[in-house]
């Protein structure tokens, strides 16, 4: 009987996801109630509270299970990508880009609701994942290990700016609808700086 329960509650959860994707790329984070993400999955608003905290909980899984399927990707094409430090780094954030972008409203309500000062605290801060900075830790590891790269600098606080950089760009995407192309250019630009600091 619990396993029947627990597959019963992992069909409702999927439901709540996937219709609450839908709904905030149709209306937008904001105008997505709770309330209208239970009615679009055809399940009770008690429903929804039962695997999630908040609306912004219920985005931080629609985003985690999306970046879930870029990194894969990223994580086999990573070994084979060639150049230097910098050039690996600005490959890594043109492909960001390049997806986000394809839903910009979605990440553009994602970085909004990470400065939400009412966010519970299960849902993971913007910049946490794991992956990405590990990716990009990659990237410094390997130029350090080429001698590109200055041996004493302080990855973790890299790491850090350059995500910072990275989503503090999508303010141009929200007020000036900015492009891939665009924003593409300006991160190359700011990761160049970057490196120029750390630079053997």
């Amino acid at each position: 009987m619990l396993s029947l329960r627990a597959a019963r509650k992992d069909a409702t959860r999927r439901r709540v996801v996937d219709a609450a994707r839908e709904l905030f790329e149709d209306v937008g984070y904001e105008a997505a109630t709770i309330r209208a993400i239970a009615r679009r999955a055809g399940v009770s608003v008690g429903s929804v509270f039962t695997s999630f905290t908040c609306k912004a909980h219920v985005l931080s899984q629609v985003m985690q299970e999306r970046l879930g399927e870029l990194y894969a990707e990223l994580e086999r094409l990573l070994p084979h990508l060639r150049g230097s430090a910098v050039d690996r780094c600005r490959s890594l954030f043109a492909v960001h880009y390049a997806f986000e972008l394809r839903r910009s409203r979605l990440f553009l309500a994602y970085v909004a609701a990470a400065f939400d000062w009412e966010t519970a605290p299960n849902v993971p801060p913007l910049g946490a994942n794991p992956r990405l900075r590990g990716m990009v830790q990659a990237c410094l590891e390997a130029g350090v290990a080429r001698g590109e790269l200055r041996g004493d600098i302080d990855q973790e606080l890299v790491v850090d700016l350059l995500i910072g950089v990275y989503a503090w760009n999508y303010r141009l995407a929200a007020s000036d609808g900015a492009d891939e192309k665009r924003l593409v250019s300006l991160m190359d630009r700011q990761i160049g700086t970057i490196f120029d600091g750390l630079a053997a």
